[in-house]
């Protein structure tokens, strides 16, 4: 996939192709001396405690969810996206692949008073083992997932009034693109972005509301040398060359903010 490719095929499958454009490639990856991949579990905790309730997404997961009710949170981390919602909340459902993360989830969401679930694995493989929600969340997860399709069926079905999806309009490290022509002489994609969710969702015959705002960058809880040694790891460099890193931020710095949109919709109920 390289920059401005044109969409071809269903918009599932241009999904799923512009989304593996991503991966590193192996020549990069075999020489990487850590994984690149991941973030800490104390970097979604900081992410989860700051997450204000002022934002399109809270609002719209808070005006469809009745008092006492259950808020399922797919890819939860530490439930930056459910836990605004506060003690209006009855049941919190956390879904994570990572049982650090649903650590720290579960005891954010203990402290609001609310009855708390969690289920370890990756979403759809354990929606079966989850119950029916109120309402559904997901914040920052569907440039991870590359059947957004088989993804946003699973949210439809495990949602009685609403399914609520905020993400960053582009990938989120599009703004690294670059740091690896710098450092590493490959392109990076443009897409997919939220436009080519949609075209998934619309395909699914879902009517999606989207409402777009301003929100922080993932790592802007981060201080500088957390970013450098974030990047450093990402760029699957060794930690000698955080020098070359520091220096490409200071003509390219990472944004504090980018556009994010929130999508909500309501499932099929008939």
């Amino acid at each position: 996939m390289t920059s401005g490719a044109a969409r071809t095929g269903d918009p599932a499958t241009f999904w799923r192709d512009a989304l593996a454009a991503w991966a590193i490639p192996e020549r990069i990856l075999d020489r990487a001396p850590v994984s690149p991949y991941g973030f800490s579990v104390g970097h979604f905790a900081r992410i989860a405690d700051r997450a204000g309730a002022d934002t399109p997404s809270v609002a719209r997961a808070a005006e469809a969810l009745p008092d006492g009710g259950t808020v399922l949170d797919v890819g939860c981390g530490a439930g930056a996206a459910s836990l605004p919602l506060g003690a209006r909340v009855g049941r919190f459902v956390g879904v994570d692949e990572s049982e650090e993360m649903l650590t720290a989830f579960a005891a954010r969401a203990a402290r609001l008073g609310a009855a708390v679930e969690t289920v370890t694995g990756r979403w759809p493989d354990v929606a079966a083992q989850v119950p029916r929600a109120d309402v559904v969340v997901c914040r920052n997860v569907i440039f991870n997932v590359g059947d957004l399709a088989a993804f946003a069926a699973a949210l439809t079905a495990a949602a009685r009034a609403r399914v609520v999806v905020e993400s960053t309009i582009e990938h989120p490290l599009r703004w690294t693109a670059p740091f690896w022509q710098a450092l590493h002489g490959i392109d990076r994609p443009d897409r997919p972005t939220v436009s080519d969710a949609l075209e998934v969702l619309a395909d699914l015959g879902l009517d999606v509301r989207v409402e777009h705002f301003d929100a922080p960058w993932l790592l802007a809880a981060e201080d500088d040398e957390a970013l450098v040694a974030f990047l450093v790891r990402r760029l699957c460099l060794a930690a000698h060359r955080a020098d070359e890193v520091r220096a490409l931020l200071r003509t390219h710095p990472a944004p504090r903010m980018v556009r994010a949109a929130a999508l909500w919709w309501k499932p099929d109920t008939s």
